[in-house]
């Protein structure tokens, strides 16, 4: 059997200003098996110049996944989760929301948003990884699969 594969990788934007949250991030997403490319954003409004493909972002991939931290600088993150549920072209994607910040008030806001799933950092990476690989159902016309011979 044939091991090339079909169709194409899961499109994942990651939010993230810390360094050390990122790479963990990228790591797990690494070990997860899911094929995927990964776009990291370290602020709300870079994030939504690549969103809406403002500048050097003009052909910027459109995200199958977004990773979002709420505690970033220049934009907040509810900022960017606001404009994506707005706009009638992302609206639909996937969120899942890493955050450090985990009051009730934000559970409360982050409820409104109609967001997939809420992680709270430190984040428990099976955890995460369960949640990366049940959001296959988001992009499955998509999705790579092992080619059949």
């Amino acid at each position: 059997m044939s091991r090339h594969v079909i169709g194409r990788p899961m499109e994942i934007l990651l939010v993230e200003d810390s360094p050390i949250d990122a790479r963990l991030t990228m790591a797990a997403l690494k070990r997860s098996g899911v094929p995927h490319r990964l776009t990291l954003m370290r602020d709300g409004a870079g994030a939504l110049d690549f969103l809406f493909h403002v500048g050097i972002f003009t052909r910027a991939p459109r995200p199958d996944l977004v990773l979002l931290d709420l505690l970033l600088p220049k934009k907040d993150g509810f900022e960017v989760l606001d404009a994506i549920r707005a706009d009638d072209n992302l609206h639909e994607i996937p969120i899942v929301i890493l955050t450090g910040a985990g009051d009730e008030d934000i559970a409360n806001r982050i409820a409104l948003h109609e967001v997939e799933y809420f992680l709270k950092k430190p984040v428990d990476f099976d955890a995460f990884l369960d949640i990366v690989k049940r959001l296959r159902s988001y992009w499955r016309d998509d999705l790579i699969l092992p080619a059949l011979d």
